[in-house]
């Protein structure tokens, strides 16, 4: 057989093992690749490349090599599924740089980034004030993920009606269906209220792939089964939901104008308040 038609054979074969490769691999690796999978797509490359223009070398042994090669991140992989600490220990942990609007200095020295780098990153996020930052970020492949100031957020409907509270990170405190007691204790909740509030949902811990638990004290939940539906929105909800927007746009109101018609704006919102408090027992229960 010539030489050409040999290369030419060896070539297709392995552009059709590359792509079966990637198909393997998922879309994760077309995103962002880690140190060690960079590592791993350049040495696989390499050996591709070798192996299909040296006609003089065993496939069998190029194609061994590149086997192993690419089962490692596989494997890696599947074992980060069901492991958080092998995951932390593999790709690391995020690291906070900025927390309640001020910067953590040794954080920054930790990562080795000086405050050029961090402002740089910053501004790539267009954000050019430090003091509109209430909490950002440096994430495990490297990227910064940033929190505004409440006030620097874009306005939205609810809170044109609802009081000012001042916006703080997520916690997230329930992770591949482990509780984290750190982000729990940081979010002023224990293991029992979390157990309470998941039970009042209609499920059980084990049921619970991912928590967070946002500012305002919400809890957010993902379940392991997509298909179990989520509970549903019933009429007495919806009716103690418009009661207490009803008794937060009386607040603002009342907060809008001065005399008069600031008292009677102030005053139909305590009656508001005081019908929600009766009506509350019956309106959180189930139908």
């Amino acid at each position: 057989m010539a030489e050409w038609i040999q290369i030419a054979i060896r070539s297709i074969s392995i552009i059709a093992g590359l792509f079966i490769v990637t198909k393997l691999l998922g879309k994760k690796q077309l995103s962002k690749l880690s140190f060690f999978e960079y590592i791993v797509g350049i040495t696989v490359g390499d050996i591709a490349g070798t192996l299909s223009m040296d006609i003089e070398l065993n496939i069998v042994n190029g194609l061994t090599s590149i086997l192993i090669w690419v089962l490692t991140p596989i494997i890696i992989a599947q074992i980060s599924l069901r492991s958080k600490g092998f995951r932390d220990f593999v790709e690391g942990n995020s690291t906070v740089f900025i927390q309640g609007g001020r910067v953590l200095e040794k954080n920054l020295k930790r990562e080795k980034y000086t405050t050029d780098e961090l402002l740089e990153q910053l501004r790539k996020k267009d954000v050019f004030r430090l003091a509109d930052v209430e909490f950002a970020t440096l994430e495990a492949n490297g990227d910064i993920s940033v929190l505004l100031k409440t006030e620097k957020q874009p306005v939205t409907v609810e809170q044109l009606f609802t009081k000012y509270t001042r916006e703080k990170e997520p916690q997230t405190v329930i992770m591949d269906g482990v509780i984290l007691d750190e982000p729990l204790q940081k979010s002023g909740y224990t293991r029992q209220w979390l157990k309470t509030k998941i039970e009042q949902k209609g499920y059980e811990i084990s049921e619970v792939f991912l928590a967070q638990i946002d500012s305002k004290g919400e809890l957010f939940l993902d379940l392991y089964d997509d298909r179990l539906p989520l509970p549903p929105v019933t009429d007495r909800q919806l009716l103690l939901a418009a009661l207490k927007k009803c008794e937060a746009e009386l607040d603002w109101l009342a907060l809008q104008f001065k005399g008069e018609r600031s008292f009677v704006f102030e005053k139909q919102a305590r009656k508001v308040k005081k019908l929600i408090e009766r009506l509350h027992p019956f309106l959180s229960q189930p139908e």
